[in-house]
């Protein structure tokens, strides 16, 4: 069966916030039913879904379009021209992988090199100096492009796009919208002018919320919650029931008038055949200074560390060998499953704090099964005493990375942490986060 003319670049998922009603695994499922073969996701500022999305997007047979609606800060203006507070708003996708890491670098800068208590936000010259392998829409009415239209500022918005044409070259679009916006009809007739003047291509998008018709009080509810307001207050942001998923007959019928606005989505989709894959945890090396690899330092300092732990509770030989032969079966399988270097790196923090003075918990969770965790001071609880098994904590069956659970004391910690980026490098240590979205 042939596919669709036309595929959405412009759907907002659950992980924005408070904005968006859409869940992935519904999406995925209209694609299917509508035959587009294709669908971007555009979360404002972020690519939490990026993973996730791309899983259930290639197993529904569905091409996954990575995107975000990336923040771009104003330029500064003479008080009173009416321009709109806050960054502007333009869709961007990754066409490779290098795209993809030049868009994670643009968020990077967006979240951490704004102004403090500013909104995240790109200065145009960091997108114009990270373009590479990405494909840029100009965006709607909140984007550069429109806000330099809707304040009569054709001079801005011919040197925008100049800039934005130089650094995206072959990779830039007109976005057209069509919500019913006067804004948006305001704006069209200079943006297609703009596009056949430039020679750059048009494309139609629209700015999806919600799936269904159905769904559109109960994202007006969301945008209210949102903004603190009443859902009868009269000053307040608001959608249209056309911020919906329409099908793709919808948009073409929308969209008649300029046929190749919707060819153009194809031809988008097809440019930015890029989905993130799952890859296994990097560790940094450890560096042993007596010489040995990772395999034989595991190995040594396990050994040492179990005969401390045995001469201080004074245990018999034969008590003694049964301790010796869990700890060669768990280090058979530590080596085995490529672990060794977790193992080393854990332990020297927690040895470091210890050091210190800094208080760790004993361990907690499946770790406490470890005799070799024992052994290396990471846990503090003897497990054959307890009768902890290790197979909880790692198993060759059921491949997966270790976890420790460990606990220090909220007054220091900030010091292992700057420990270990020392010990190992700025650029290897992060903080794990949590995705969070309205279920």
């Amino acid at each position: 069966m042939a596919h669709a003319p036309f595929v959405h670049l412009r759907v907002r998922s659950c992980f924005t916030l408070l904005e968006s009603m859409v869940r992935v695994p519904e999406l995925l499922a209209r694609c299917r039913h509508d035959r587009m073969p294709a669908v971007g996701v555009v979360d404002r500022a972020n690519l939490f879904n990026a993973l996730d999305f791309s899983k259930q997007a290639a197993k529904a047979g569905i091409q996954p379009l990575i995107g975000c609606l990336l923040p771009l800060a104003e330029e500064a203006a003479p008080t009173g021209n009416g321009r709109t507070p806050g960054p502007s708003w333009v869709p961007i996708y990754a066409q490779s992988e290098a795209g993809y890491r030049n868009l994670l670098k643009l968020l990077s800068i967006a979240h951490l090199e704004s102004e403090p208590g500013a909104a995240p936000q790109v200065a145009l010259p960091a997108l114009l100096a990270h373009a590479g392998d990405l494909l840029l829409l100009t965006g709607g009415p909140d984007g550069p492009l429109g806000r330099a239209l809707l304040q009569g500022d054709s001079e801005r918005a011919d040197a925008l796009i100049e800039q934005l044409r130089g650094a995206f070259a072959g990779r830039l679009y007109v976005e057209l919208m069509r919500h019913g916006l006067p804004v948006e009809d305001q704006i069209e007739p200079r943006l297609v002018e703009l596009a056949y003047a430039k020679d750059l291509p048009l494309v139609a998008t629209n700015d999806v919320h919600f799936l269904e018709p159905n769904q559109f009080e109960p994202q007006d509810v969301l945008l209210s919650i949102a903004q603190g307001a009443q859902v009868a207050q009269a000053e307040r942001r608001r959608l249209t029931r056309e911020h919906r998923l329409k099908t793709p007959a919808e948009m073409a019928a929308l969209f008649a008038d300029l046929p190749e606005a919707v060819a153009n989505t194809l031809v988008i989709a097809q440019r930015t055949a890029f989905m993130v894959a799952s890859r296994a945890p990097i560790l940094p090396a450890f560096d042993t200074t007596a010489g040995r690899d990772e395999a034989a330092e595991l190995r040594a300092q396990a050994e040492a560390g179990l005969a401390l732990r045995l001469a201080a509770l004074d245990k018999s030989a034969d008590e003694q060998a049964v301790y010796q032969e869990r700890l060669a079966y768990e280090l058979d399988v530590i080596l085995r499953m490529k672990y060794e270097g977790y193992f080393l790196i854990v332990s020297d923090f927690i040895k470091y704090a210890k050091s210190e003075g800094i208080p760790v918990g004993p361990g907690r969770g499946s770790g406490a099964g470890s005799v070799v965790a024992w052994s290396l001071q990471i846990t503090d609880l003897d497990p054959l005493r307890f009768g902890l098994l290790f197979e909880r904590f790692l198993n060759p069956e059921r491949v997966s990375m270790p976890d420790f659970d460990i606990d220090f004391c909220q007054d220091r910690r900030d010091e292992v942490i700057r420990y270990v980026r020392a010990r190992y490098g700025a650029d290897r240590v992060a903080a794990i986060i949590t995705f969070g979205k309205l279920q």
